[in-house]
């Protein structure tokens, strides 16, 4: 369950369509991707190698990881290709009247 109050990353505008941006904050690596004009949030660590997935390419909405090809879908943070298996976490993710964009993560 995620109940945790919002944080701020920053400006959406800085996020072209098909492009990523990583973010640290509040102990957490954060990878925002613009997938046609709607943002997603995953955690930025690919689940078999712990690589940084914001090195690696999007594709449609998906995400490669720059090490050894595991594939994750931003929307929902599944696994999506081998090697990796296990998901990454997804976060509720939204854009403020302002343009900015929030993330959310669950209350320790």
């Amino acid at each position: 369950m995620t109940d945790g109050p919002f944080v701020t990353l920053g400006p959406a505008a800085e996020i072209a369509p098909g492009e990523t941006r990583d973010y640290q904050v509040e102990g957490h690596s954060v990878l925002v991707a613009n997938c046609d004009g709607t943002y997603y949030a995953i955690e930025d660590r690919c689940t078999h190698d712990d690589g940084p997935l914001a090195q690696g390419r999007l594709r449609r909405c998906e995400v490669e990881c720059p090490r050894h090809g595991a594939k994750f879908d931003m929307k929902t943070g599944k696994a999506t290709a081998l090697p990796a298996f296990l998901p990454v976490a997804s976060y509720p993710l939204r854009v403020t009247a302002t343009g900015t964009l929030e993330v959310q993560f669950e209350q320790a």
